[in-house]
Order: structure tokens, then C-alpha cells, then sequence
């Protein structure tokens, strides 16, 4: 009896490998097969390629030079990185 029962699961295996088979087996259910993976993968990892809907930077790039306090950090922020270098080289 405890033979049988761990035969069982790999009678499903079987089952479910042969039916996989015989669906995949015809052009248009592969077709959809792949459009339905692909639209599984991209609700689980979803495509970035438009980075404007993804970060709303309001003030990036070019700052304001009417803005003191924005061109005083990005200036900081440049010579900070070059001094860094060259307190290391040195």
C-alpha cells in the first residue's frame, strides 16, 4: 500500500508533462502560451524603459542659476568628489 502511494505524484507528473505536450503541440497555444508568460513576467517585473513615470524629477540636470543655494550645493558636490582624489593621490 505504501508503494502505490508514492507512486501517485509521479503518475500526476506524467499526466501533466503529456497534457503540456499535447496542448504545446499546436502553433496558436504556443502562441499563446508565450504572450501569456510574457504578460505574467511583465506584471512581476515591470518594463522601466519610460523613466519619467518612474522618477518625477522636478529639478535635474540644470539647476536655476537665479537659485543660489541649489548652485552652491551642485558646486559642492562636483569639487567634493575631486578633492577626495586628491587628498587620496596625495
Amino acid at each position: 500500500m505504501k508503494q502505490t502511494m508514492s507512486m501517485k505524484p509521479w503518475i500526476l507528473v506524467g499526466i501533466g508533462t503529456s497534457a503540456a505536450a499535447v496542448w504545446l503541440s499546436s502553433k496558436p497555444n504556443r502562441i499563446r502560451t508565450k504572450l501569456a508568460f510574457k504578460n505574467i513576467k511583465r506584471k512581476i517585473k515591470p518594463d522601466y524603459s519610460d523613466r519619467t513615470k518612474v522618477l518625477p524629477v522636478e529639478k535635474g540636470g540644470h539647476p536655476d542659476p537665479s537659485d543660489y543655494e541649489d548652485s552652491k550645493m551642485v558646486s559642492e558636490g562636483s569639487a567634493y568628489g575631486v578633492h577626495y582624489f586628491n587628498e587620496k593621490k596625495q
